[in-house]
């Protein structure tokens, strides 16, 4: 009696392996790319709307030297209420009015990724918009990626003069 086996060698066509080699990358692509997204992605609303986020380009009254930064109180407007604040770039610092003639000085030094000219401020927070750290008006970590607290300057007013020693 003959008896006949069919052998299968479990070899795939050519054309069958090139379909699961390239679909099987799309499926692993399109999973790290959705993970990715939303890995970046906030519940926060966007920073660039509405509020006091963009600080006036002109500086005007704003006076920076290498060991301090002085602002004429009666010609920065940026600074004439509470809660209005401003970057002063050159000199990599944030400066915000608290009221009551109070005013804080912060580095626009990120201690996160050493991002410096990318802030929104809104409701008592900086927002660093690189990577989205927060912080609140003395410096303190608010939430993260960043851990350190933003280095503070003193700042003191005299005949409407506001001076931040950076030394």
């Amino acid at each position: 009696m003959k008896t006949t086996t069919n052998i299968k060698s479990g070899s795939l066509s050519e054309a069958r392996r090139d379909f699961l080699k390239k679909s099987g990358s799309m499926a692993v692509m399109s999973m790290f790319g959705v993970a990715f997204f939303t890995s970046c992605s906030t519940d926060d609303p966007d920073p660039n709307t509405g509020g006091s986020n963009n600080p006036p380009a002109n500086n005007s009254g704003i006076t920076v030297s290498p060991n301090a930064i002085t602002v004429d109180l009666a010609v920065a407007s940026a600074l004439a209420a509470a809660g209005g604040w401003t970057l002063v770039t050159s000199a990599r610092v944030l400066i915000v009015n608290l009221g009551n003639n109070n005013y804080n000085a912060l580095t626009s030094v990120c201690t996160h990724t050493q991002c410096d000219r990318n802030w929104t401020f809104n409701n008592n927070v900086f927002t660093c918009t690189c990577h989205g750290s927060r912080f609140n008006t003395n410096g303190s970590v608010v939430n993260g990626p960043a851990t350190q607290p933003l280095r503070t300057y003193p700042a003191s007013v005299s005949n409407n003069v506001l001076t931040v020693d950076l030394s």
